[in-house]
């Protein structure tokens, strides 16, 4: 163990209380190990992290009981630095519609990543090979040292120089920009925000490592009827104000075409309608949402003849009924004697 993970504090690097119990500590271990492990992680500082994390849980087993030898540790001792070197992963996102998301769809997908060029074969060198003086000892061969006394340069080994053979192609680089197109699988279901992880398609490997990973990032495009809220479908829809107070069959959009939904009788005033499963679909163990309607009811502003007869007819019917239809309207009456 080096001394720079000696020094750190175990209770800090696991984020656990100076109080807490050995439980604590392996759940903390596990999750984090579970997080920085550099065969899980691409970032470039997961390695040193996975070690600083297996010293700081070391260091308090051995404190709490110098005999124990835990388990979790004793598992990835072995595994501390990955197996195989892998290329820089790509992260795009994927724009689809509401309705692509929800059933599932194809999409191609376009984007660049490197290869080796071809003009050097990925070495970086080709061509006429080109002299520059070391940017060090600016081409004397000498520096001095602490002492102010001179001493053979170190960058260029004392010779003043560097013999190049730069590739005019990349640039020394020895990489090209590799244009990919490719059709991808959106599987039904997914949210905003889920990523999708075509292995191997991020940057090309070589003989000393895997190519890295592509992950794409799910962005739905807002939808000018739903609003997705978790897997529930939220929409507000105007309404007849006398298909309300009636109850009658009113239609309502889904994701899944049109249905028809029967209203109870009552006011007409705004009503939440929840329709159980009509929502967005479930994926995996999550199930479809719900589909929630706000029901916004809508007087008749104009009137033909026949609607104002009928209309008429009907108010009539409902005054000579006004105790049970228009209870106001017949308190008022008894109220005139």
């Amino acid at each position: 163990m080096s001394p720079s993970l000696m020094e750190v504090d175990p209770f800090d690097i696991l984020g656990v209380a100076r109080d807490s119990a050995p439980d604590d500590w392996k759940r903390a271990y596990r999750r984090l190990a579970m997080r920085w492990h550099p065969d899980r992680n691409a970032d470039p500082a997961a390695t040193e992290r996975f070690k600083e994390i297996n010293a700081a849980y070391e260091q308090l087993i051995a404190a709490d009981n110098p005999e124990v030898v835990d388990e979790d540790t004793r598992e990835h001792e072995d595994v501390q630095e990955p197996a195989v070197a892998r290329a820089a992963d790509i992260r795009l996102n994927i724009e689809v519609s509401l309705e692509e998301a929800a059933a599932g769809c194809r999409k191609p997908v376009h984007y660049s990543r490197g290869r080796p060029c071809a003009t050097c074969d990925g070495s970086g060198e080709a061509g006429v090979s080109k002299t520059r003086f070391c940017a060090a000892c600016h081409g004397s061969g000498r520096v001095h040292d602490a002492d102010r006394v001179l001493v053979r340069c170190g960058e260029c080994n004392g010779r003043g120089l560097f013999t190049e053979r730069i590739c005019p192609a990349c640039g020394g680089s020895g990489r090209d920009a590799d244009d990919v197109s490719l059709e991808i699988t959106i599987p039904a279901g997914m949210l905003p925000g889920d990523e999708l992880r075509l292995v191997g398609q991020g940057e090309p490997g070589d003989e000393a490592q895997q190519a890295g990973d592509l992950y794409l990032t799910l962005i739905i495009r807002t939808h000018l009827l739903y609003r997705l809220n978790g897997r529930d479908l939220q929409f507000a829809m105007p309404v007849s104000a006398l298909s309300m107070m009636a109850g009658s069959t009113i239609e309502l959009p889904s994701l899944t075409g049109v249905f028809d939904y029967s209203l109870e009788a009552g006011l007409a005033e705004p009503r939440q309608l929840r329709i159980s499963g009509r929502g967005y679909p479930g994926r995996g163990k999550h199930k479809a949402g719900d589909l929630l309607v706000e029901l916004i009811p809508v007087f008749p502003r104009q009137l033909s003849v026949r609607q104002r007869k009928l209309l008429l007819q009907a108010d009539s019917a409902l005054l000579d009924d006004a105790e049970n239809a228009l209870p106001e309207i017949h308190a008022w009456r008894q109220a005139q004697g």
